[in-house]
């Protein structure tokens, strides 16, 4: 079951987070990425200025969950999760679905590591392109990724 995060779910939300992003840090062999950094105050001012929605199993344990918050138009997802035991089930599609529908006929953003394949296998499956890379440092990359109203009617057009 996927619905909005209550302010007494934020522990456990961060909770899974530091468990999800694990495989991401295995692909840097290092646990200094931002998700394993993120504290419990910084997960309140997102919660505080935007939406987190979470899934929960049949016993009521966050299983998955994901972040988003308008700006200017563009919606803004991020830390989209779910917890290893219950990957490849289509959790995450669900998620980011879900977290679209809260914010209808936007313009949707978002980011990963060149690195995260699966990553972005599911992003583009669910309509999202490429449409820009940005190198942190030498052994990071992110690309960002959209997907809406800003560039379906007429693909030529950049952003």
């Amino acid at each position: 079951m996927i619905m909005r995060a209550k302010a007494e779910d934020l522990q456990e939300i961060l909770k899974l987070q530091y468990l999800a992003y694990q495989s991401e840090a295995d692909l840097f062999g290092s646990r200094d990425i931002p998700p394993l950094k993120q504290t419990l105050d910084e997960v309140i001012d997102e919660f505080n200025c935007g939406i987190i929605l979470k899934m929960t199993d049949d016993k009521d344990t966050i299983i998955g969950s994901v972040r988003a918050e308008e700006r200017d138009g563009t919606v803004y997802i991020g830390k989209l999760m779910v917890h290893p035991y219950h990957r490849n089930k289509e959790y995450g599609s669900s998620l980011l679905s879900e977290i679209e529908k809260c914010f209808p006929y936007r313009r949707y953003e978002l980011f990963t590591s060149t690195r995260s394949l699966d990553n972005i296998r599911l992003y583009q499956k669910l309509g999202y392109r490429i449409f820009a890379r940005k190198a942190v440092n030498d052994e990071l990359e992110f690309v960002y990724m959209e997907k809406g109203n800003s560039y379906e009617h007429n693909s030529d057009e950049s952003n």
